[in-house]
């Protein structure tokens, strides 16, 4: 079976990773390394006076890129000479807020597996980043990979 026909008899295919807290000394360091200190963030004792969210929430941005950690951590490994490349995304909308202290993991369905060219062959997951207790997940997207071979 080609590597396309192996991707392929797995669209449909959902895979949850590993419950991951997310706590303030991340958020913090997340702040550090992208520049982005706003209070709703770093500032405990603010964040639950001035927003209705009871306290501080993570970035959308660090909860996106967590999907790497999830999709590591519970996505099968690519075969010996293969490796995969972020493409980028289709949509991604944040639709709720990581309180820290949360416990968060993501959520990976195969939608698509196109050969792209010659050597490379394009999947389209659809991802949901969940928060453990809420019906309502933090995230989701459509992210495009290139699996590159040969």
């Amino acid at each position: 079976m080609s590597l396309l026909e192996q991707y392929a008899s797995r669209i449909g295919e959902t895979v949850t990773s590993d419950w991951f807290e997310v706590d303030q000394a991340r958020v913090n360091a997340f702040a550090d390394v992208t520049l982005d200190h706003q209070f709703i963030h770093v500032d405990p004792e603010r964040a639950a006076k001035e927003t209705p969210f009871g306290g501080p929430i993570a970035h959308g941005f660090l909860t996106l890129s967590l999907l790497s950690h999830f999709a590591e951590s519970s996505l099968p490994a690519f075969p010996d000479k293969v490796i995969g490349i972020n493409y980028g995304f289709d949509k991604v909308r944040f639709l709720s807020p990581v309180r820290v202290g949360s416990r968060i993991r993501g959520k990976f369905t195969l939608a698509k597996a196109e050969e792209r060219k010659p050597g490379q062959i394009q999947l389209v997951q659809s991802c949901a980043v969940e928060i453990e207790g809420s019906q309502t997940p933090a995230l989701a997207a459509e992210w495009l990979s290139l699996v590159v071979y040969g």
